[in-house]
Order: C-alpha cells, then structure tokens, then sequence
C-alpha cells in the first residue's frame, strides 16, 4: 500500500507541472458550463415543470457538477499503455514488482486528484455563483458523494485500460478507442442526465458501466439521489469496478503470455 499511495503522489505531482493547462481546462469547462445551464433551463422553462426528477437547482447542479468532473473522471481515454504495447516498452512494466495495472490506476488517480482541485473546484464555485445550485443535503450525501467520484475515476480508469489492451492482438485500436468515447459520452450523462433518456436507451444505459462514470456521483452530489438509493449507487459503482478491474487482470494475462518483444 504505500508504494501505491506513493505512486498516486508521483501521479499529482506529475500532472500539476502543468498549471497552465489546468488553467485552460477549467475556463473552457466554465464557459460550457454556462452554456449548457442555459440551455437545460431553457428546456425546463418550455417544459413548465421538472423532467425526469430534475427541477431548476437540480439541473443547474447537474451542468456544474459534470463540468466539474470533466477533468477528474478520465472519460476521453488515454494512449500511454497502448503505446508501450507497441513499442515493447510493456515488457519492463512486467518486470516492475508492482502490478502494470495497480501502478497505472494509482498514477491516474494523482492525476484525477490534481484535476479536481485546479480544474473541477473552481469550476462549481463558478457555478455557484452565476446560478442557483443544488448541494447535496446532508453530511451522509458529501461524504457518498467523495466516495462515488473515486469510484467513478476508478471505474474509468479500468474501463480505458481493458482498451489499451486490446494493442496485444491489434495493429491499431484508435477505431475502438473512438467507438469507446461516443458510446461512453452519450450513455454516462455527459450531455444529457440519463434520466432524460428514451426508456430504450435509458435501458441500455443502466446495463452498461458507462452512468458509474459520472451520473452515479453527480446525482449524488446534486441532492437527486438519497438516503437508501445512494447505497445503491455505489454499490453499482463498486460492481463496476470489480468487474472491470478483473477483467483488466485477465486481459493483461493473456497478454502478457502473447507478448514478444525483439531487441536489436
């Protein structure tokens, strides 16, 4: 364990060398961030009333919140294992004594760490201010709500490295990396909440990881979500990860018997 946690200081300090990019990201979440509370409150407006269980304050709290665990949740992916795959620079994370899977999952959870401090905070403070936003209600929902949103960096962290994994056996995974990040920004409530969904597609939705990644914590965070229903949130969450942890475990196996490296 503290080689984790010691890879997960590395992993913040890493990421935090880059505090003009910080600064970019949470601008450009903070001017999306108004632009998408205009619209669902223009969408509320013509409704005349709540839709699907979001009033005003819940849904200004949706736009916040997801903008500001745009930065935190790795939802776009990443290249890096993937790239070590094909260059044969895996085989010298084979020989590490900690777990490729472990070592990587504690990097990008410093990363998510410094991303939520310089990108998501300011951003819902931002937020706060411009709009009437829902906070979560009582202690319980705060300390739920920390809990999800590591689990949902958690969740697709393993999701993205099952993907990367795929370069064992293909030349070139850009094709299932993109279908990855279209399907997962559509069906994690990136855009819209899933309870806004048509009940086929809200369906698939809540049958796939893809909602553990970000409205799982938000509806936590944004007050919709309490009492015996945060419990099963996360316990969603945490069925999510497992699976998907295992199945990195059993990927990265197989890989790992494939693998051929050709030194010169």
């Amino acid at each position: 364990m503290r080689t984790f946690w010691l890879l997960v200081r590395a992993g913040f300090r890493r990421h935090s060398t880059y505090r003009l990019a910080l600064l970019a990201g949470m601008t450009t979440n903070s001017v999306f961030g108004f632009i998408r509370a205009s619209i669902l409150l223009a969408a509320l407006a013509s409704a005349g009333s709540a839709i699907g269980g979001y009033d005003a304050p819940t849904a200004i709290a949706f736009v916040w919140w997801g903008q500001a665990l745009l930065g935190t949740v790795n939802l776009w992916g990443f290249a890096e294992v993937k790239d070590r795959v094909r260059t044969g620079d895996i085989a010298v994370d084979f020989l590490r004594p900690v777990n490729p899977q472990l070592a990587y999952l504690a990097g990008d959870l410093g990363r998510a760490g410094i991303n939520l401090i310089g990108r998501g905070l300011p951003a819902i403070l931002l937020g706060a201010l411009l709009f009437d936003l829902a906070w979560p209600p009582s202690a319980v929902s705060w300390a739920a709500g920390a809990v999800s949103v590591v689990l949902a960096v958690v969740v697709a962290f393993a999701g993205n490295f099952v993907i990367n994994l795929l370069s064992f056996w293909l030349v070139e995974i850009r094709g299932i990396t993109l279908l990855w990040m279209i399907t997962g920004g559509l069906l994690c409530g990136l855009y819209l909440p899933v309870p806004w969904f048509p009940d086929w597609l809200r369906t698939i939705a809540n049958w796939s990881p893809f909602p553990s990644m970000l409205q799982n914590p938000i509806d936590i965070l944004a007050g919709r979500v309490v009492g015996v229903d945060i419990a099963s949130a996360v316990a969603v969450q945490v069925f999510w990860a497992v699976v998907l942890l295992g199945l990195g475990q059993l990927v990265l196996h197989a890989g790992r018997r494939r693998l051929e490296v050709q030194g010169g």
